[in-house]
């Protein structure tokens, strides 16, 4: 599978989110009050793989998203501080999309989402011109989820396959999948060079209730599937097989926001550097693990 075109950049097109996290450590007290540490943090799905992706290493990395006005500077500044090159399409309809975060004492979260301006993208937004001088074009699942977004995504992968540009997807949310229906999610996904759902998104995707059956068809689609297993660390599916098995990287979970989109953006990071899948998983699972560590879903 290629690697992407040397020296080339990453291309997002995603979600940026405005991020509450609310971090309790009692069971919700429902009708009540419940004690929580609450934190307003910059995030999105495609946002923080583009952020995990530049500080793995990647020079270039530029983020295509869609904001309203209200936050608009607030995240442009997140970004460039972290190292990548926003391009924000400023929505004067709606405002930035908003998660809250619940986040229980196991680390584990619940998301309460409002998409707002995210799944507004469409195909105005896009230019085959965007490519100029990217390796690979990586889209965040949730573009899926909605008509117009969809529409893009379609768009930038046309584009992309064009010019031989590897592209990749997350798909992003087992619940959403369930609406929109696991078929019409890999049909609007079909010529992507490589697949990254997490477990439940696998077994959803395929109807398959075995993990590594299900990653490796999806591999017989995309060529390359890479199964992240939360704490289990990742399995590796390549033209229809499993090849790999890779290890978890222990780490003290205080939240697990973001860690998919982590090893989003370190597993991408390393294959523009020239790794293959497994290496390349190997560096997601050890940004992953740093993920988790802390406080959001960001480096």
């Amino acid at each position: 599978m290629s690697a992407g075109a040397p020296g080339g950049g990453l291309l997002v097109i995603g979600d940026v989110v405005t991020d509450v996290v609310a971090r309790h450590r009692t069971p919700l007290a429902h009708g009540t009050d419940t004690a929580a540490e609450i934190r307003t943090l910059p995030g999105g799905a495609g946002a923080n793989a583009a952020c995990w992706a530049a500080r793995s290493g990647c020079a270039d990395v530029r983020l295509l998203a869609r904001v309203g006005a209200e936050a608009r500077e607030w995240h442009e500044e997140r970004l460039r501080r972290a190292g990548v090159r926003p391009r924000l399409v400023i929505d004067d309809r709606v405002p930035t999309a908003t998660v809250i975060c619940l986040v229980d004492a196991s680390a584990e979260r619940t998301l309460l989402t409002d998409s707002g301006a995210a799944l507004r993208l469409s195909p105005a937004d896009w230019s085959p011109s965007l490519l100029d001088g990217v390796g690979r074009l990586h889209l965040s699942g949730y573009l899926f989820f909605a008509e117009t977004s969809r529409q893009l995504a379609s768009a930038a992968m046309e584009s992309a396959v064009e010019r031989g540009v590897p592209v990749s997807v997350d798909p992003a949310s087992a619940g959403f999948i369930k609406e929109l229906g696991a078929d019409r999610f890999l049909a609007s996904a079909e010529g992507v060079e490589t697949l990254l759902p997490n477990a439940d998104e696998a077994r959803l995707l395929t109807g398959l209730t075995s993990v590594a059956d299900a990653a490796a068809a999806l591999s017989r689609r995309a060529g390359v599937a890479v199964v992240t297993l939360g704490g289990d660390g990742a399995l590796v599916a390549e033209a229809g097989a499993v090849t790999a098995r890779v290890p978890p990287i222990p780490a003290r979970a205080v939240d697990s926001t973001g860690a998919g989109d982590a090893f989003t953006g370190a597993f991408l990071a390393a294959r523009l550097a020239g790794a293959d899948p497994v290496a390349a998983a190997a560096a997601g699972c050890g940004a992953g693990a740093r993920a988790v560590a802390t406080v959001g879903g960001r480096p």
